[in-house]
């Protein structure tokens, strides 16, 4: 799969990147569906891979390298993927009903920085087709599906939509993400206000022990946070998320800052969220100081300028629990969740 892309990346990277995002996935979908292509390709990438196994949110992952949301929205290559040697994979993000996204074009690629901006807007096809979809999936893989509000869902009635998900994807999910952070929908942001956020993270607890009592399964609750929250804000959200008793965090999501040369790259002037090798800073300072605030053993998931071994280390090393792929996935294909786990073996074997 890895020689694969290697060969069809400079051709995906002749067509706009959502067509050639659709195209990828949709290969990866096929052959995690074609028996016995799917299972050469699982021994192929997963034979051989250490393993680092990881306990965190109550769940046993057999490595510490999953996928980000955002990758896999609607659920169509989760057998695929799967395959991939990842230690999880996040979904989605789905809103309850089926929405359209911004208009297109909604994703640049600024190449030689390693990065993109989007701009979907939490395009979905909405709760019953993804779960339809995802109910198809055979490969064993830990599942995370991350939820959003529609669009045309103010914020006072936010919690309406992120309770219709929680219930919906309660029993099928390992853990659910509460996105409170894309720069794409109007005013989600303001979620992560602390007062707003406790009054949301209360209902959701509320929920999840009376969903955990009606299902007898404990299905654990992330949130994802903004990389743009200063120092203060961070301090706040952490004291609210371990207050509240939330089992996990991922931090973060992309920025709407530039720390790029708009003169070198001219599609940095376009509107979204920056994601890929530029965001490390922002992602590593989060990471950092969100463990200064919450215990040693609190769940962080890293995700956010992640494109080799040495960058996924850093986000260990900041203080990330488990770690996330994306932007570095376009740039380097599956070969790079192979070369991050083999790097953390041969650190951890020699004590480094």
């Amino acid at each position: 799969m890895a020689s694969l892309y290697s060969l069809a990346r400079p051709l995906l990277f002749q067509v706009d990147p959502e067509t050639a995002h659709r195209f990828t996935l949709a290969a990866i979908g096929i052959l995690g569906r074609i028996h016995p292509i799917n299972q050469y390709v699982a021994d192929v990438c997963r034979g051989s891979l250490p393993a680092i196994p990881v306990e965190a949110m109550g769940l046993a992952f057999p490595n510490p390298v999953g996928l980000a949301a955002g990758l896999d929205k609607h659920a169509q290559a989760v057998d695929g993927l799967a395959t991939l040697g990842f230690g999880f994979l996040e979904l989605g993000t789905v809103t309850p009903l089926p929405q359209t996204g911004n208009p297109r074009p909604r994703m640049f690629r600024l190449t030689r920085a390693q990065a993109l901006i989007n701009r979907m807007g939490f395009n979905s096809e909405g709760l019953n087709q993804f779960l339809f979809r995802l109910g198809q999936h055979q490969q064993q893989a830990i599942i995370g599906i991350n939820l959003g509000r529609n669009a045309a869902t103010e914020n006072k009635d936010a919690w309406r939509d992120y309770l219709t998900g929680l219930r919906a994807v309660y029993r099928i999910a390992d853990y659910v993400t509460i996105n409170i952070s894309s720069p794409n929908t109007e005013g989600l942001r303001d979620l992560q206000d602390h007062n707003t956020l406790d009054q949301l993270l209360q209902q959701l607890k509320d929920e999840q022990r009376r969903l955990a009592d009606l299902h007898s399964k404990y299905t654990p609750i992330a949130v994802k946070i903004s990389p743009d929250l200063d120092t203060d804000a961070i301090g706040r959200i952490a004291e609210v998320l371990t207050h509240r008793g939330i089992d996990g965090i991922v931090a973060t999501n992309t920025t709407t800052t530039r720390p790029l040369d708009s003169g070198i790259y001219p599609q940095a002037s376009q509107t979204g969220g920056l994601s890929g090798a530029p965001l490390a800073t922002l992602s590593h300072r989060i990471i950092s100081e969100l463990r200064q605030h919450t215990p040693s053993n609190f769940p962080i998931i890293g995700v956010g300028g992640i494109v080799d071994a040495a960058s996924a280390q850093a986000v260990l090393s900041a203080g990330a629990t488990l770690i996330q792929l994306y932007s570095g996935l376009i740039y380097r294909g599956p070969a790079l969740v192979r070369e991050i786990l083999k790097a953390l073996e041969a650190a951890d074997t020699t004590g480094r």
